[in-house]
């Protein structure tokens, strides 16, 4: 994939752009939005931007992509690349945008490295650009292909649920009375909402319940400011939106399902907090299927009371031929259940299992740990981020 001449470079100038890629990608935002501000105010999060953490998970694909290619030239990093066109293609990301990027990424470069961009340095990172920004055109071409387009659809609310304090479930049906797309359980769809500023926001929410229901639904968790400032799209649609109300969905994307099983086949899933929203189709996808095979069912949170959709989680995994529930709780704990973090040490974990992960990165990390520590391969433990990939960056 990547040439001798280019390989040879990017392996000499990897640690000096290495260490400086947090300033370059600080000032290739800046600059772009100072150029395009459309695209801050009606594509990229602005949570995340202000939080920074964008900033760290595009420095983390990029460093990632490029040891990838320096260790590996002849080999490309599917997985990565998969699960960010998903989410490009959830937010109707087009080819034509990879040359805005581009163009302000290259001039940040510039910038922040100054005379050490050689002609030979800047020809042999545009080569690993375009090899990265082609590969993800490519896959999201197949992806809008597969969907019959990148078109946007208006759903209407025909009920909203309290789960919990701060989590709310909305179904949803097409509005223009066409038939809704299919899609596979742990899939999300972006939702597009017009902010008080006019501001145009998307988020990404994982559809919470089996493939073959009438409605979408997806479950919202508020966002409260910690690291960062309040979730614009979060508490907007738990203060403003009802049932009658309208929103604008993306086709559903993503790329953490589940493939190719055998019909005896253990299954580990484990979430934690809002994570359980993609378990929980899984979960009733299996039911529906009669899957046979031990899956086992983990889940950590707050309380009894902040474990959303908890009702669900226990009545699928209670269809299932073998199943077992493991759920623990900071507080309020049950005689049935667990007190403390999730700790996979009494759970035994049969040979051959293929497990999914999706809840805040510290938990996917421990679990993961301990899963290989067990045998499983790292290959069959597959995961979601909700928001930017930071297990690229912290890795990288």
């Amino acid at each position: 994939m990547l040439s001798e001449q280019s390989a040879a470079t990017v392996r000499a100038t990897l640690p000096v752009v290495g260490a400086a890629i947090g300033e370059i990608t600080e000032r290739f935002y800046a600059g772009m939005f100072a150029a395009r501000p459309e695209l801050l105010r009606d594509l990229f999060n602005r949570g995340n931007q202000a939080a920074g953490t964008q900033r760290q998970a595009l420095a983390g694909s990029i460093a990632a992509f490029a040891t990838h290619l320096v260790a590996r030239p002849d080999e490309r990093p599917d997985a990565m690349l998969s699960r960010i066109a998903h989410k490009h293609a959830s937010l109707g990301v087009t080819a034509e945008q990879y040359e805005i990027v581009h163009e302000h990424l290259f001039a940040a470069i510039v910038d922040v490295l100054g005379e050490a961009v050689t002609p030979e340095v800047a020809a042999a990172w545009d080569e690993v650009y375009w090899l990265m920004a082609n590969a993800l055109i490519a896959i999201e071409k197949r992806l809008y292909e597969e969907q019959g387009g990148s078109e946007w659809r208006e759903w209407e609310v025909v009920e909203r649920v309290e789960e919990t304090t701060d989590v709310a479930t909305f179904r949803l049906r097409p509005a223009d009375g066409r038939p809704a797309p299919g899609f596979r359980a742990g899939q999300y769809v972006s939702v597009q909402v017009e902010l008080a500023d006019g501001a145009r926001q998307i988020r990404q929410y994982s559809l919470s319940a089996a493939p073959g229901s009438p409605v979408r639904q997806f479950s919202v968790k508020r966002v409260h400011g910690e690291a960062g400032p309040d979730g614009e799209v979060s508490n907007h649609l738990h203060a403003h939106v009802a049932a009658g109300d309208r929103l604008r969905l993306s086709a559903p994307y993503g790329d953490l399902v589940l493939t190719d099983l055998a019909p005896d086949a253990p299954l580990l899933l484990a979430s934690a907090g809002i994570g359980v929203t993609p378990m929980v189709a899984m979960l009733g996808q299996l039911a529906d299927q009669g899957h046979e095979g031990q899956v086992l069912v983990v889940h950590g949170d707050r309380s009894p009371a902040e474990h959303a959709l908890r009702a669900d989680h226990e009545a699928y995994a209670g269809k299932l031929a073998d199943a077992s529930v493991h759920f623990w709780y900071e507080d309020g704990a049950e005689a049935a259940h667990r007190t403390g973090l999730v700790d996979l040490t009494g759970v035994e974990v049969p040979r051959g299992t293929r497990a999914y992960l999706c809840g805040p990165l510290p938990f996917m990390r421990a679990v993961r740990t301990r899963l290989i520590e067990r045998g499983v391969a790292p290959a069959d433990i597959h995961y979601e981020v909700f928001g930017p990939d930071l297990w690229l960056a912290q890795a990288a």
